[in-house]
């Protein structure tokens, strides 16, 4: 019961802020930006192509560099457990 008042308390103060957002940032139709035309949004759409594309590329990278120093520390491992020294014993 207490979670689920939490999460109408959120639910509801996000609705109240997502309403009354364009009116707090709109003055006499303008925006934060200024006069909104089509070269604006032209551009801004262009970011948002490139954005994309250089993000998945990123993450690409960081993944791979991370798979590489898991498949080092898995090999590592094995090399460890093959070899008669790690191993214990008399």
């Amino acid at each position: 019961m207490r979670a689920f008042r939490a999460i109408a308390a959120i639910s509801a103060a996000a609705a109240a802020l997502l309403l009354y957002a364009p009116a707090a940032l709109a003055d006499a139709g303008e925006g934060w930006y200024g006069e909104t035309n089509d070269k604006a949004v032209t551009n801004v759409m262009f970011l948002v192509i490139v954005f994309f594309p250089v993000l998945i590329t990123v993450a690409t990278i960081i993944q791979s560099r991370l798979d590489k120093r898991r498949h080092a520390r898995l090999e590592a491992q094995k090399r460890r457990a093959a070899n008669a020294d790690w191993r214990g014993g008399w």
